[in-house]
């Protein structure tokens, strides 16, 4: 049934007459941006009558009439993107501004000449069929009208290609900014990563905003490991607190692949992370792991879906979270073991910490087993801060807030060990940790006197 106004539909749909006049994509692309436009005007924006909306109300979404955001007239320098980087200044990477690929901000020489990094504008205008195996095949539109929507309007994105065998070492960061605007604006960046057969490499997504404005990203990542491939994935949210943030990964890996993503949601209005992993190969591994901080009145969900499609895998899900102020926090995971997936190893862990009474959760971890032999667990717990352990670092000396941030810190460090980028991890220890990281040093003095 579809939900979305007419008004907004009328709207969507000249939107995408206006897009086909300006944007002449390859013949065999066009019907699929076609059949994914019918589809979201078929459905409309879920609403929380819809069972896995239950929890996020994306009606300021259906109401508010978004114009597709044009390349920022307003000039962004490397001084401007420079709080959102890790590492050194000339590390590799793509930049983005409005969802449009902006080359002078851009390095994209750093890694070897085997690997291909590029913007999909260019590549479907020059070499579309470099991406005809893989672009669009994973992220299935037809019952997801976010997914649809990025397809239909999507004008540029990151493609990074490693082939057979070849192991990239350099991480590659693909940078998405946004400006806002005196009125409503909406992205869609579009990501697709391929590690051929044996291959390796990082990637890190980071999306964020310069400044208000109520824009919207609706962002889609495709991501592809063949045989015994290797994908270290790390998608980081510093968007600013008034903008929306629909963010859907599919990933698909084949025998003895190994894909891990790490999901960072910082910032953000309202944000909604979706993942769906397929293992389609026996022996694969999965791991997916995930910090979101809720402050002020931030609405943060994530939405997660792995399919066991066959025998000896092993998938991990590992979310925390840290909701204070009235944020509210949502989780779903759901494991699907198939029938033919015997052996299967999958564990899903869920863990909240409430800092203060206005702040909410819901999470609801689920497994729907279809095979016999399998070894299959969850779990959630939801807590606040132990008074015991307030007292124990108060009476070595600590003040309140410092023990309080330093509990905090504890709880959330084991996510952040996870990023096996140096930069990246301790960029991510100054941005979230830094007066807990001195208050740690305080606690070591007092206990060793």
């Amino acid at each position: 049934m579809a939900v979305i106004t007419e008004k907004n539909s009328n709207h969507y749909v000249a939107e995408f007459e206006r897009l086909e006049k300006t944007s002449a994509g390859p013949t065999w692309f066009n019907p699929v941006r076609k059949a994914a436009l019918a589809h979201f005007a078929e459905q409309g924006f879920p609403t929380t009558r819809h069972e896995e909306w239950r929890y996020t109300n994306v009606a300021p979404l259906a109401r508010t009439t978004f114009r597709s955001a044009a390349p920022t007239a307003v000039p962004v320098d490397l001084d401007a993107i420079r709080p959102f980087l890790f590492g050194d200044a000339d590390s590799t990477r793509l930049v983005f501004v409005n969802g449009h690929y902006v080359p002078e901000l851009s390095i994209a020489t750093g890694v070897p000449a085997k690997v291909t990094l590029a913007n999909l504008a260019e590549l479907l205008e020059t070499e579309p069929d470099t991406l005809r195996p893989h672009l669009a095949r994973y992220a299935g539109f037809e019952t997801q009208p976010f997914i649809a929507l990025n397809t239909a309007f999507f004008q540029d994105g990151a493609f990074i290609h490693v082939p057979r065998g070849f192991v990239c070492e350099t991480p590659i960061h693909v940078v998405y900014l946004s400006t806002g605007g005196p009125e409503p604006v909406v992205s869609h960046p579009r990501t697709l990563i391929v590690a051929e057969e044996a291959s390796q490499v990082t990637v890190v997504e980071t999306y964020a905003g310069l400044n208000g404005g109520g824009y919207w990203t609706n962002a889609v990542t495709e991501i592809v490991a063949g045989d015994a491939g290797v994908v270290d994935h790390y998608r980081l949210n510093r968007e600013h607190d008034d903008a929306y943030h629909i963010g859907a990964v599919r990933t698909q890996q084949g025998g003895h692949g190994t894909v891990t993503s790490h999901g960072l949601t910082l910032g953000g209005g309202l944000t909604r992370n979706e993942i769906h992993s397929v293992m389609n190969g026996e022996g694969g591994d999965l791991d997916l792991n995930g910090l979101y901080i809720g402050r002020g009145s931030r609405h943060i969900d994530n939405h997660l879906r792995v399919e066991h499609a066959a025998p000896h895998c092993d998938s991990r899900e590992y979310y925390k979270g840290i909701l204070e102020d009235s944020s509210h926090g949502v989780f779903t995971g759901r494991i699907v073991v198939h029938k033919d997936a015997q052996k299967t190893d999958a564990k899903q862990t869920n863990m909240n910490l409430l800092l203060s009474g206005n702040a909410q959760v819901d999470t609801k971890p689920q497994l729907e087993i279809f095979a016999d032999d399998v070894k299959c667990t969850h779990g959630a717990t939801i807590g606040q801060i132990e008074e015991s352990e307030m007292f124990y670092l108060r009476s070595r000396g600590i003040p309140e807030k410092e023990a309080r941030d330093l509990l905090v810190y504890a709880f959330a460090s084991e996510s952040i060990a996870r990023v096996k980028i140096a930069p990246l991890r301790e960029a991510l220890q100054r941005l979230l940790f830094t007066g807990a990281n001195e208050d740690r040093l305080l606690i070591e003095e007092a206990s060793n006197p």
